[in-house]
């Protein structure tokens, strides 16, 4: 499976990407302000995740803590297709896991949501250190490269502000089952420099299942 910097040759100069594990942590270097992990969803996950969004309501469960035995029990309990979710939950740990060791931390704040609209449609840089993103069904999550952002357009709406995009065949997505850090505001040296983002739009009757993860 080819890495994205070669399946998209124009990745810019702050975003690093590969196939590989060890790409995560240059999330760490000051160049950077997302770090991709392209992956490929294995079958038993994806079915298992499309399991649960078979259901006709959007659904959210959070958890702040570690991702043990108990975290596993809890989300099980309130997933609509409990008896489908092992290989979910299995991967969900594993990506859990290695986002604490990752940031040295035993707290992390985890969230599942099936969405069938998108959360947040508008560009924006979030007010914390640092998120992973991963999407297990539907589409990915949009960003936008620095040299086509208009970062005076940022904030809440007002029609004095200017269009956040400048370029909008510039916009990248992540693929379902890429594994993405992104620096936020919050993070030391990249207070005007957080990755700018947005869900994607979504078509009538998409869903799509969203894992985000909080180091805290």
């Amino acid at each position: 499976m080819p890495s994205l910097a070669t399946s998209h040759p124009h990745l810019p100069r702050h975003a690093t990407a590969d196939t590989d594990i060890s790409v995560l942590p240059r999330i760490f270097e000051d160049a950077y302000n997302i770090a991709i992990l392209q992956r490929r969803l294995p079958a038993d996950v994806a079915l298992s995740a499309q399991a649960q969004c078979l259901t006709q309501r959007p659904w959210q469960y959070s958890w702040l803590g570690s991702p043990d035995e108990a975290f596993m029990a809890d989300l099980r309990r309130q997933l609509p297709a409990p008896e489908a979710a092992t290989p979910l939950l299995d991967d969900m740990v594993t990506i859990a896991e290695a986002i604490a060791f990752l940031f040295d931390t035993e707290t992390i704040g985890i969230r599942l949501r099936l969405l069938n609209s998108a959360m947040c449609p508008r560009f924006h840089c979030d007010n914390l250190p640092v998120r992973m993103v991963t999407t297990y069904h539907g589409p990915g999550s949009e960003w936008l490269p620095e040299h086509a952002t208009n970062r005076a357009g940022l904030g809440a709406p007002n029609p004095n502000r200017p269009e956040i995009v400048t370029d909008d065949s510039a916009i990248q997505r992540l693929a379902a089952g890429d594994i993405a850090l992104i620096k936020g505001s919050g993070w030391e040296g990249s207070e005007e420099h957080g990755l700018v983002h947005r869900s994607p739009s979504m078509t009538e009757g998409e869903t799509r299942l969203l894992m985000t993860i909080d180091p805290a």
